[in-house]
């Protein structure tokens, strides 16, 4: 994956992302200034699922695929996103290994924000750095009622099976 060669990500760029809802002008200019744009390729992977992490991406153009093994080494995919969208989120929260593959479905530019960007931004403005996180915390929540409304889901379906569809209807 490399470098852009369309160079940096431009204010307005930023502020169509909800990522970024509610920063001001001059702070998304400064953001727009010192985050790294990569360009990964069609087929390329960005990381794996239990790399070391340090850095999340947000998706300026193209569509990502994110792969999770099972237990059995089996890779599932478990979601697309595109424009706008972002991951790796967790690396900056929590600084455990990747939890999941992430593979460039067409060529994509993705915008890179390390632990330090976001170290950088707090120094240089708390407000800005707050409604960031606000908003990957925000971001981890919605996810998170997906995944559990998926669960229960699930087990539900599992239930009804194995009962053999007594469970309520």
């Amino acid at each position: 994956m490399s470098n852009s060669p369309e160079g940096k990500v431009s204010p307005s760029e930023l502020r169509s992302i909800g990522l970024f809802g509610a920063l001001s002008d001059e702070v998304l200019t400064h953001l727009a200034g010192t985050l790294t744009v990569q360009t990964p390729n069609a087929g390329e992977i960005v990381f794996r699922e239990g790399d070391e992490a340090s850095a999340m991406y947000v998706v300026l153009r193209g569509e990502m695929e994110i792969l999770k093994k099972s237990k059995r080494a089996t890779e599932a995919r478990v979601a697309l996103l595109g424009p706008g969208d972002w991951f790796g989120e967790m690396s900056i929260v929590d600084i455990q290994p990747r939890s999941a593959t992430v593979r460039a479905l067409a060529p994509s530019r993705l915008l890179r924000i390390s632990a330090a960007d976001l170290d950088a931004l707090y120094r240089y403005d708390l407000r800005s750095y707050s409604l960031i996180v606000l908003n990957l915390a925000r971001e981890l929540s919605r996810r998170l009622r997906v995944a559990d409304g998926i669960l229960a889901d699930l087990i539900s379906n599992v239930l009804d099976h194995y009962l053999g569809g007594t469970g309520p209807s």
